[in-house]
């Protein structure tokens, strides 16, 4: 399958839209007079997922075990794993920076437990900022905690909730320029972390100024693409949406035909008599 096959899912492919699970935050959360621990995510994240043709399906960090994980992701057809809270650098064998968040363990299990069976089944996926660091650090990668330290100052993270704007150089040849075109990029970042050590099997296929990785893809993998910028906020841009979509109903119309197999009547002997 190639990157065109996945924008144009083939004329085959099932018409109900494919299932896509999204991961959430848990953090404590008010509204109206309530104020309480509460999973919820952006609601640009799933906006583009049903604008792209997709069903958006949240995945809140929950209690983990070898069946839930199995349960939940035999139901769906694709999985994203959205931005958020730092990953605990315990995971990749460092200590904190003081400017690290505070760990949220619940979240990073779940994530990495998804991730895992994901790659496993071959079920298409997409990471997106945090979710392009945990798909390096579940491979057995490392993190720069502090992106100011390395390159001088906020433009990848300028705080208050204001997305900043950079420039990725896409890697020809790559999935991911199959899916955006070779042609710079102009993209909205907020992350004060990026990918350091890659991780065996990714390649890095986008990259900003000054060589801070932006984005990277599984070749091994259908489709296991990872970007550490927000495509949600750019939403007149749904190529990276569009393209898992696209993967994940392509898959799930292999496996009915695989589970379904047409069986052709078979013709009668020549010379026989028929009925």
């Amino acid at each position: 399958m190639n990157a065109s096959d996945l924008l144009d899912p083939p004329a085959g492919a099932s018409g109900t839209p494919p299932l896509i699970g999204l991961t959430t935050y848990l953090e404590q959360a008010s509204t109206g007079v309530w104020n309480v621990p509460a999973a919820f995510l952006p609601k640009v994240y799933f906006d583009a997922i049903t604008r792209a043709g997709g069903i958006a399906v949240l995945l809140p960090p929950q209690p983990v075990t070898a069946g839930i994980v199995a349960r939940v992701l035999d139901a769906l057809d694709g999985l994203v794993i959205t931005g958020g809270k730092d990953i605990e650098p315990a995971r990749y064998g460092q200590h904190a920076h003081p400017l690290t968040d505070e760990p949220r363990p619940d979240r990073d299990a779940w994530e990495d437990a998804l991730l895992r069976g994901a790659l496993e089944r071959d079920l298409p996926f997409l990471g997106i900022c945090r979710g392009a660091q945990v798909l390096n650090v579940t491979l057995g990668g490392t993190l720069h905690q502090h992106l100011p330290d390395l390159v001088g100052d906020t433009r990848y993270q300028a705080g208050h909730g204001i997305f900043n704007t950079v420039d990725v150089a896409v890697q020809p040849g790559s999935l991911l320029s199959g899916l955006v075109g070779d042609a710079a990029l102009t993209v909205p970042v907020y992350h004060h972390q990026a990918i350091d050590r890659l991780a065996d099997g990714l390649s890095v296929t986008g990259t900003s100024d000054p060589g801070i990785v932006q984005a990277v893809e599984l070749s091994t993998a259908t489709f296991a693409v990872a970007v550490q910028w927000h495509p949600e906020e750019a939403q007149g841009d749904l190529r990276l949406f569009s393209g898992l979509v696209a993967a994940a109903d392509g898959r799930r119309t292999a496996s009915a035909s695989t589970a379904n197999p047409v069986t052709a009547t078979p013709s009668a002997p020549e010379g026989s008599i028929q009925p």
